[in-house]
């Protein structure tokens, strides 16, 4: 046999694996740009279906171009074989790496234990989801800082959500003995009722030796503005308080100065609240979180309307059908508008 047939031979045998080798890289590049690098500036709530379907793009072009290998069939199956188990090991202990992440976030997206612009607590965290990516979830906390949570602490962890139906917001305090709980839970109905919290409820927690510890507590129906619902409390029942002449004894008082038996420590008495405006904590802590939760929301109310004009243009005569297809051509671009919207 000639070296000229012997190298032809050999191109005909690796051909197929060359030019598959050739197809797939092409295809992921083109899917690179297509889902990820044309996208990169987006979040990564919308960059998460995009990863998750170049992954799986990834996965079965390394498949095809096992099947093209110039090996016997039983070899060629080994090789499969040998590329699923490598697979599976990398999932079975991914315990703590990036397959693992990847898994918790799919996990979550099916759960769906939460959405974005929802208050959620896991450990010692607290804030408004941001944006749920494919490896890690974002909050804004109180302190307006963006913390990113690897998804697989969220899954080993229990989270509690803030029901965007309406929370319990409450506050605890101490007072003596000397003043009847009946008068104590009537004021502090009052201060809940001042900043409108709904169906509110005092509890006494524990009769200490020296004061007896109350909780007042009321729903909110409006959850976004929990911070400034906390503080409102805490003000009202302080100025109920102290405007009934009740002194509060939380947690205890320690002081070296001679004063009556009667005599209680008050602040002065006001004759009239400041009227300045008051900052409103929530836009200023949670602005991200609070425009994704709005984008996100525009987004579901959009595709509800869409759906609704596809499914009357259906049924329409043609009188009418051309009103209705403007009208989801408007619905359509704003939805486009929506999804080019950049995370600031």
């Amino acid at each position: 046999m000639s070296v000229v047939q012997s190298v032809t031979e050999t191109l005909n045998l690796f051909l197929p694996l060359l030019l598959t080798s050739v197809v797939v890289i092409a295809l992921l590049w083109l899917a690179h740009i297509l889902l990820i690098k044309r996208h990169k500036t987006d979040g990564n709530e919308k960059l998460f279906p995009r990863q998750l379907a170049m992954l799986i793009l990834t996965v079965v072009g390394i498949i095809a171009i096992a099947l093209s290998l110039p090996v016997s069939d039983s070899t060629r199956n080994q090789v499969i074989g040998l590329i699923g188990l490598v697979i599976s090991g990398v999932f079975a202990f991914s315990s703590s790496t990036l397959f693992s992440n990847i898994m918790a976030g799919t996990m979550l997206r099916v759960t769906m234990p939460f959405r974005t612009g929802d208050f959620i607590q896991v450990s010692d965290f607290f804030g408004r989801v941001v944006e749920r990516g494919l490896l890690d979830t974002e909050i804004q906390t109180e302190n307006r800082e963006l913390v990113s949570l690897p998804n697989t602490f969220l899954v080993n962890h229990p989270i509690c959500v803030t029901r965007s139906s309406g929370c319990i917001v409450s506050t605890t305090l101490s007072l003596g003995y000397d003043v009847h709980n009946a008068d104590v839970e009537t004021l502090l109905l009052q201060a809940a009722t001042n900043i409108e919290l709904s169906d509110p409820f005092v509890q006494i927690l524990e009769l200490g030796n020296y004061a007896i510890t109350y909780k007042v507590s009321g729903m909110l129906t409006e959850v976004k503005s929990l911070l400034t619902a906390r503080s409102s409390l805490r003000r009202q029942v302080v100025n109920v308080l102290h405007d009934a002449g009740v002194e509060i004894m939380s947690p205890s008082f320690m002081n070296q100065r001679k004063i009556a038996d009667d005599g209680k420590v008050l602040p002065a008495k006001r004759a009239t609240r400041s009227s300045t405006p008051e900052t409103v904590v929530e836009d200023v802590v949670f602005d991200k979180a609070e425009q994704a939760a709005q984008r996100e929301d525009s987004k579901d109310q959009l595709l509800i309307k869409i759906t609704a004009c596809e499914e009357k243009l259906k049924t329409a005569d043609s009188d009418h059908k051309t009103q209705i297809q403007n009208q989801l051509k408007m619905l359509q671009d704003q939805l486009k508008v929506i999804d080019q919207t950049i995370s600031e």
